[in-house]
């Protein structure tokens, strides 16, 4: 947590974005929706220091879509009643963790659709794969907007896959699909 709590510090987005989160993403992913704590730093989100807004209502702000078995438990440190309200109805983050893409049956358009509006109505939206196939890469190439690898607590951030794919940290995670 002490890394992913770190690497946080250099990210920031002021502008609706479609992101591509590649590796080491859960910690991370916790920060930004609160239910983890970061050892250091704040995590604001809307204005919000989304570990001071109210433990049910911090998917007003972030959210983290996941798989079930990813679900982990913290404690919690303040009482619910000492913590603030969320500003906003629905949350300005979105954060899919690892969607299951099958390319039998119309799945895979119905989510990229759904990835593009949110967007375009004022999102950022954070797509994460562990890609296992050159199709997932090509998709997140398709359509984000913005790449970050995430190795041992550090980010790499970059403006395209092609300059990701330069990285050698990220061909070697990637393997052959490169």
């Amino acid at each position: 947590m002490r890394n992913a709590a770190k690497a946080a510090k250099a990210f920031r987005f002021c502008t609706p974005s479609l992101v591509d989160m590649v590796s080491g993403k859960t910690t991370l992913f916790e920060l930004i929706t609160g239910s983890n704590q970061p050892s250091a730093g704040r995590v604001v989100t809307a204005g919000q220091d989304i570990h001071r807004v109210r433990y049910r209502e911090r998917s007003r702000l972030a959210i983290h879509y996941h798989q079930s078995y990813q679900v982990r438990r913290f404690r919690r440190l303040i009482p619910n009643f000492l913590l603030e309200r969320a500003h906003l109805d629905s949350p300005v983050i979105h954060l899919f963790d690892e969607p299951q893409f099958n390319t039998q049956d119309g799945y895979i358009g119905f989510m990229l659709d759904h990835f593009r509006h949110l967007r375009a109505d004022g999102r950022v939206v954070f797509v994460c794969l562990h890609p296992t196939a050159s199709w997932q890469l090509e998709i997140l190439e398709e359509i984000c907007e913005r790449f970050i690898f995430v190795e041992a607590g550090q980010l790499t951030h970059a403006a395209s896959m092609a300059v990701l794919r330069r990285d050698e940290r990220f061909r070697r995670y990637i393997g052959g699909m490169g």
